[in-house]
């Protein structure tokens, strides 16, 4: 069983994008009307889909320079500056009311806000566990400078600083060095006798 001659159905060979050259750009599809009409090439659309891609990226960070209201806390809620990221959405944070907790970064958080060591938050603490709490919100530096300049934050409040809250009284303390040693004890070791 044959075909009519005008339905002849011929096999298309795939070749990929990369080894298009400019005959092959415009394919030729053929229509029940026997005429035979150009169609958009393929690198046409890919280059549609990269522009689009392009411009999702623009759009992406466009309210990222937007001043937002500035949100104090409130009864049950405490600031806090990051001490260490423990990882799997958890980190160490010192409350402003004294005592360190475990803090936990909420689903609304987690990959969106990017929380680093020094910065300023909001928990909301729990109140069957104190040493744990939630991570609210982060501040900007801005932000937290305004929160300063309210009386919100104590003045030690260190911002955008990584090394908070070091011990102030042990500054020296970390490692004691022996000047009894000279370098000539050093150079009379001999590698035989290791």
């Amino acid at each position: 069983m044959s075909a009519p001659p005008s339905t002849v159905i011929q096999p298309r060979h795939h070749t990929p994008p990369s080894e298009l050259n400019k005959q092959q750009d415009l394919t030729l599809h053929h229509t029940n009307s026997n005429d035979y009409k150009p169609s958009l090439c393929l690198r046409i659309r890919e280059r549609v889909v990269k522009i689009e891609e392009e411009a999702s990226r623009h759009r992406k960070n466009e309210n990222d320079n937007e001043k937002r209201e500035l949100v104090f806390k409130e009864d049950g809620q405490e600031y806090a500056q990051v001490i260490k990221m423990l990882g799997n959405g958890r980190l160490e944070a010192k409350c402003f009311d004294g005592p360190l907790r475990l803090a936990h970064i909420r689903g609304k958080l987690r990959k969106k806000v990017w929380i680093n060591q020094g910065d300023i938050i909001l928990l909301s603490l729990r109140e069957y566990q104190d040493g744990k709490g939630d991570v609210l919100m982060k501040y900007s530096a801005d932000e937290a400078r305004s929160l300063k300049a309210y009386g919100e934050l104590p003045e030690n409040a260190k911002i955008n600083e990584t090394d908070t809250y070091a011990d102030e009284g042990n500054e020296g303390i970390g490692f004691e060095f022996d000047e009894e040693r000279s370098g000539s004890d050093e150079s009379d070791v001999d590698i035989e006798d290791i």
